[in-house]
């Protein structure tokens, strides 16, 4: 069986780098698939530990010239930051006084070998910033010139050498150099670093804070009811814990004793506190408010709500959207073209002006200017920033392919039951065929004995109003549950076929159908579904089941008609009890008395008519119809986000989060669409501008630095977007 694991690199400065790592990762034996993430500097490793194992596949990496990380810790995000501030400052101090010649040459008219102890100072400035504070930039070019590789650091090297060392020739014969040049790259480049670094920090601040959420100590009461702080990791399933007042569940687990209001906003996003008693589920980081409870622990470490958030979102962040493919091509031979494009830039103008200062630096800028880097983070720093928003909304992307997905949705399709109404129906009345002789006691006996068998909300409906009444089940064999229909069994005493279900169980068993004719074709019908009592081949009986529509389904509904997509319920209900629920909700498409398997069937259709669907469901259920939906939406729990099938799961049973999760579908790809298309404008327009002598090589660093920080700045208006 394969394994998974997600490990950090440090050392990757542009997509270059992640993409290099990819290719050392998927050439190696026993590694299935390996995708790297420049943005947050992520590798996702699934291999087989048969043939690799974690340390070997850490090797690869290392041997590629990067290092490996210990995963979650905040300390190794702000040391990096410190790291490239304190870089750009000191480097900053000592191009000072290079810089400042560009504007007032100061002389001190004292010579060794004929050159002023000024520029000595000058030369020994400049070798301290350009071999110092700029050997990241070499050696990572060393380290992939051995591989015959390039990235943006080979650019920034090879460009800052080559205006050093040409300085260098000028200095001793007497010539103008560009030591000022190749000083305000490296600074203006760790500068952009400092930015990225700390702008990138920000991108993730919503993935630290639901690793930050977590609880390290737990209380525990042992066999003898003593208390004992240990180690959240020390906790075993099974522990009973004691929670006071305002203090974090530490894990999942059920309410054995006491009674108390939870904030879960972490886990659904939503404010309001929810009222949890003995046998209830509570889950671990959420806040008990206001009472002392008694957990019994059923999830510890990965098992965990929290734990399975936090991997959804890890892995929908280091996903790559179909759109990223082009960048990433892109970056892939971006590199070696710049080069070549550099030396055509030399000889062009050694050839027409014959002047070999200006070719060098016309060069230098351009190699400079280039930037990959842009191209490299505007795909993942939006997708990083959309799911850290939609994660602290209760809303889970699995997949980065589902922001693209979200632009081509036409039509959004939703199940009824359990979906677009509350999932809890109750029983409205009880009807009895007055040309049989049975009571409504004796078609209630009959219906909760066969529904008795069955986990359906709408049998659970019937066994609660039964039991509300006193009725004894009769006893039954041959139960057999016909799905999307109903049930069907043998009366044990009378050795008497019976049957509770829709127009279509009769069908199929024959059944006389004139009656149901009847109550189906009532023109006071009100919205709720019919199921008939058959006894032997007579309808007896029917019951009207009904369930209540969300309170904010019908403003869920008509916000999304105000995005210009069409609103469509599919059901398995008959066509009158849908179109009377579709009116109430302002729902014109109804897809009625359709079998589950037949809903993807449905979806399928529509698809096929050129629609791009999203099916919205209430989880494990609708498993096919999500799978089959261009994008599918599970409204589930906690509990099953390992096993939804849908691409974005919604914590909170609240349609709202339905528009939300769609708004922000929209907006990230579209600043997904923003950050690419400025990375291409910017290198399109930058690179001809540096060519053709426009731009010196300190404008083309400082033009190059921003570049990267606009791409991540602009992916941060997500946050604040409506």
């Amino acid at each position: 069986m394969s394994k998974k694991i997600i490990l950090k690199i440090s050392g990757m400065t542009c997509a270059s780098c992640a993409l290099s790592n990819e290719k050392e990762l998927i050439k190696s034996k026993g590694i299935i698939s390996a995708s790297v993430n420049f943005a947050s500097k992520n590798a996702q490793v699934e291999y087989e530990p048969e043939i690799i194992d974690e340390s070997q596949v850490k090797k690869i990496i290392k041997d590629n010239g990067y290092n490996i990380e210990e995963r979650g810790e905040h300390h190794h995000e702000m040391e990096s930051i410190t790291k490239n501030w304190n870089s750009f400052i000191w480097s900053a101090v000592l191009s000072a006084p290079l810089i400042l010649e560009m504007f007032y040459k100061f002389r001190l008219d004292r010579n060794i070998f004929n050159i002023d102890l000024v520029m000595w100072a000058h030369l020994l400035l400049a070798t301290i910033v350009v071999f110092v504070f700029g050997w990241r930039f070499h050696r990572t070019m060393l380290l992939k010139l051995k591989k015959f590789e390039a990235n943006m650091d080979t650019l920034v090297s090879i460009g800052t050498l080559v205006a050093y060392f040409y300085s260098f020739w000028a200095f001793f014969s007497g010539q103008e150099g560009y030591l000022e040049s190749a000083v305000a790259i490296i600074t203006l480049i760790l500068l952009g670093k400092y930015f990225e670094t700390r702008s990138m920090g920000r991108a993730g601040e919503a993935m630290r804070k639901l690793m930050e959420f977590g609880v390290k100590y737990a209380r525990v009461i042992d066999a003898k009811n003593k208390e004992e702080m240990i180690e959240v990791d020390k906790v075993k399933i099974g522990d009973i814990l004691l929670v006071k007042p305002s203090e974090k569940i530490p894990l999942d687990g059920e309410i054995i004793s006491g009674v108390s209001s939870v904030d879960e906003s972490m886990l659904t996003g939503e404010s309001l506190p929810v009222e949890k008693k003995i046998g209830e589920k509570v889950y671990g980081a959420t806040i008990n408010q206001d009472g002392v409870i008694r957990i019994k622990v059923s999830q510890i470490g990965e098992g965990t709500v929290l734990a399975q958030i936090i991997k959804t979102v890890e892995e929908a962040q280091m996903s790559k959207a179909p759109i990223q493919k082009l960048a990433d091509k892109i970056s892939g031979i971006f590199v070696p073209i710049i080069i070549i494009i550099a030396f055509g830039t030399f000889f062009f103008w050694n050839l027409f002006s014959g002047n070999l200062s200006l070719s060098i630096i016309n060069a230098v800028a351009v190699l400079v200017i280039a930037c990959p880097c842009a191209l490299g983070l505007a795909t993942p720093t939006a997708i990083m920033v959309g799911t850290g928003r939609a994660s602290k909304r209760g809303i889970l992307f699995k997949t980065g392919e589902s922001f693209e997905r979200a632009e081509k949705i036409s039509t959004v399709v939703f199940d009824k039951t359990g979906t677009l109404t509350q999932g809890k129906p109750e029983v409205k009345k009880i009807i009895i065929n007055p040309q049989e002789n049975f009571s409504s006691e004796s078609v209630l006996k009959i219906a909760s004995s066969l529904s008795n068998n069955s986990e359906h909300p709408i049998s659970s409906a019937i066994n609660n109003y039964a039991k509300d009444k006193n009725i004894i089940l009769a006893r039954l064999e041959e139960i057999k549950e016909e799905k999307g229909k109903g049930i069907s069994a043998i009366c044990e005493e009378h050795k008497t076929k019976l049957l509770l279900g829709n127009k279509k169980l009769l069908e199929d068993y024959g059944v006389d159908l004139a009656w149901v004719e009847n109550i189906l074709n009532e023109e006071n019908q009100t919205g709720g579904s019919y199921l008939f009592v058959a006894h032997g081949e007579k309808v007896i009986g029917a019951i009207l089941v009904a369930d209540k529509a969300r309170v904010e389904a019908r403003k869920v509904i008509e916000k999304i008609k105000k995005m210009k997509i069409t609103v469509a319920m599919i059901t398995g209900d008959n066509k009158k009890t849908a179109e009377t629920i579709g009116k109430e909700l302002g729902i014109e498409k109804i897809i009625a008395e359709v079998l589950p398997e037949g809903k993807t069937r449905e979806i399928k259709k529509l698809q096929e008519n050129g629609e791009g669907v999203i099916f919205v469901g209430d989880g494990i259920n609708d498993a096919p119809s999500l799978v089959q939906a261009n994008l599918g939406i599970a409204m589930g729990s906690g509990t099953d986000i390992a096993k939804e099938a849908g691409q974005i799961i919604l914590l909170e049973n609240n349609l709202e989060k339905v528009v939300e999760a769609i708004e922000i579908s929209k907006i990230t790809f579209r600043t997904i669409k923003q950050n690419l298309f400025w990375a291409f404008f910017y290198n399109i327009v930058a690179i001809p501008l540096a060519a053709f002598g426009f731009l010196s090589p300190a404008i083309a660093a400082g033009a190059m630095s921003l570049s990267s920080v606009s791409v991540v700045l602009n992916s941060l208006r997500i946050y604040r977007k409506k």
